[in-house]
């Protein structure tokens, strides 16, 4: 009878047990979320996922799109449009990210929600990091006081000075050269570079100074004649004169930049290819496998333009060139927050209460050291070790961190992490954490180098000329016509400008440019200084 007993309380657990499966299985909250992905990528499967799914007790169910900035872009809006859109999106703010216009837009439509209660009650790592990073609470409001979306916060210290130049130095050493430290030596530098065969080859064949279209010639050097902001993915060419906002490519400083640009180029001393050649042909010109053939090039770092780690240390040559200074003294460099204004996560009008508490809790998870550890890089003890003594950060004002342990490129792709998507808070101290080795012409020690370079810009921008475009929020109402005006003015300024330098227009006709000046005008100068002027005065508080 005990037998039967116990046969029969069995019995009964486990019909409880099977009954309660489904329930417990229903507990989980569903998370719709769309984010980019790679080739090599599954986020629905990847490590981290599985992580975040057990931690939160969340089924995330991923809609993805590629790193392709257009493609990524026009899904989203598609998706927006239609109406039939995820709980969350989680975005890379390089590949494609909601602009601050869209925020306010989409909030005012009530397509997505603010995040300030959500914040304050569940997520207090979010919460020490705005207090931590005041800069970062600034960028994430929004003129009424809300948050609408959280910003990837970015305290890439080299990334905030991308406007850098690099020469090749022992071609200086070998011509008996010195760092040249006025534009006046710099020409003089590029002439022996043209003339004095310092690869030795016997050939003319030496680029003394070349660029791309995306690691752009003109910034680094027009800084020596007027203040130019602009670096690779930042174009904007706005500063400030007092408290009004100004268009620096019409100052006399601006014609004074190009006007020493165009006589490099007449003399032969800037690649012809300059202002037209991609990254990808730019970097052939690096490995030029006969000989080296760069001088110089202005690019945010070497590898850009030589691959690094070659067998015969070419990639080792090329050490930055500071901000040199012009017949009038000036000596800038350009500077851009590396942090994107706008939102990579935001949260919709489809995720109920509960969607939206365990959202902010994932995200508020990779504001911690761990968590963000884990989803940009993956499992600790494979892809990141916490340190150990005789460690070295990349900053000395801070301790080590974290050891970032390179992929094996021999080994196939581990699907692990969520790579950027896990960045939201790289502050100073997780960028100066990062334990780097010493020896910065090794590969391994790449990012320590490219930040000891950084030490000789640091600073070098007028602060009172400064356009702090990102706290900056334009009405939405103007934001198609302020998107067509940036990129008519942009669009005609650097092909005029190439134009200029390469001797298609004279420069030194007052003619040319006083037409010049006049085609800016009717392309809508004055409305685009309008719109952000007004957005400044009301943001610049």
């Amino acid at each position: 009878m005990r037998s039967m007993l116990s046969r029969t309380v069995s019995t009964a657990l486990l019909l409880t047990a099977t009954a309660l499966a489904p329930t417990l299985a229903a507990a989980q909250t569903p998370l719709g979320v769309f984010a980019p992905q790679t080739a090599t990528m599954d986020l629905n499967t990847a490590w981290f996922t599985t992580v975040v799914e057990e931690k939160f007790n969340v089924d995330l169910n991923f809609e993805t799109t590629g790193y392709d900035s257009s493609a990524a872009a026009e899904k989203r809006q598609i998706l927006l449009a239609s109406g039939d859109y995820p709980e969350v999106f989680m975005l890379i703010n390089w590949v494609d990210q909601f602009s601050q216009a869209e925020l306010i837009r989409y909030s005012q439509q009530g397509l997505i929600i603010p995040l300030n209660d959500l914040i304050d009650q569940h997520a207090p790592n979010i919460k020490a990091a705005f207090e931590k990073e005041p800069a970062l609470l600034k960028l994430a409001t929004a003129p009424d006081g809300n948050i609408y979306g959280l910003p990837q916060w970015n305290d890439c210290f080299h990334c905030s000075y991308s406007a850098k130049y690099w020469i090749n130095t022992e071609w200086l050493e070998k011509l008996g050269l010195k760092m040249p430290t006025t534009t006046a030596e710099l020409k003089e530098v590029l002439l022996a570079f043209k003339n004095n065969d310092p690869n030795g080859n016997g050939r003319a064949d030496e680029i003394p100074l070349s660029a791309n279209t995306v690691d752009t010639l003109i910034p680094y050097l027009m800084n020596s004649f007027v203040y130019d902001p602009r670096a690779n993915s930042y174009p904007m060419m706005l500063a400030l004169n007092g408290s009004t906002v100004q268009f620096q490519a019409v100052q006399d400083g601006w014609r004074d930049g190009l006007a020493y640009l165009a006589d490099l180029y007449k003399e032969g001393l800037i690649d012809p290819g300059a202002f037209t050649q991609n990254r990808e042909a730019f970097q052939a010109l690096g490995n030029n496998a006969e000989a080296v053939i760069i001088g110089s090039a202005t690019a945010q770092h070497p590898g850009l333009f030589v691959t690094i780690g070659q067998d015969d240390g070419r990639d080792r040559d090329y050490d930055p060139v500071p901000p040199l200074t012009g017949p009038e003294g000036i000596s800038y460099t350009s500077f851009n927050l590396a942090s994107m204004p706008g939102a990579a996560f935001v949260i919709t009008n489809k995720a109920n209460e509960e969607q939206q508490i365990a959202a902010i809790k994932i995200v508020d998870y990779m504001f911690t050291m761990e968590g963000h550890a884990s989803a940009e890089y993956g499992k600790e003890g494979e892809q990141w070790l916490r340190p150990v003594e005789g460690d070295i950060a990349l900053d000395p004002n801070y301790p080590p961190l974290y050891n970032h342990l390179p992929p094996d490129p021999n080994a196939p792709p581990k699907n692990m992490a969520w790579n950027a998507m896990g960045q939201y808070f790289s502050d100073k101290e997780w960028r100066g954490g990062q334990v780097q080795p010493t020896e910065i012409y090794e590969p391994s020690g790449y990012e320590r180098r490219l930040f000891e370079a950084t030490l000789l810009y640091e600073g070098k921008y007028p602060e009172d000329q400064l356009f702090p475009y990102w706290n900056t929020w334009t009405d939405p109402t103007t934001a198609d016509e302020l998107a067509q005006l940036q990129t008519n003015l942009h669009n005609y300024v650097t092909q005029s400008n190439a134009e200029f330098v390469t001797g298609q227009r004279d420069i030194n006709d007052d003619a040319a440019w006083a037409a010049y000046l006049a085609d800016i005008e009717s392309l809508g100068l004055a409305r685009y200084l309008e719109i952000y002027q007004a957005a400044y005065d009301a943001t610049a508080n």
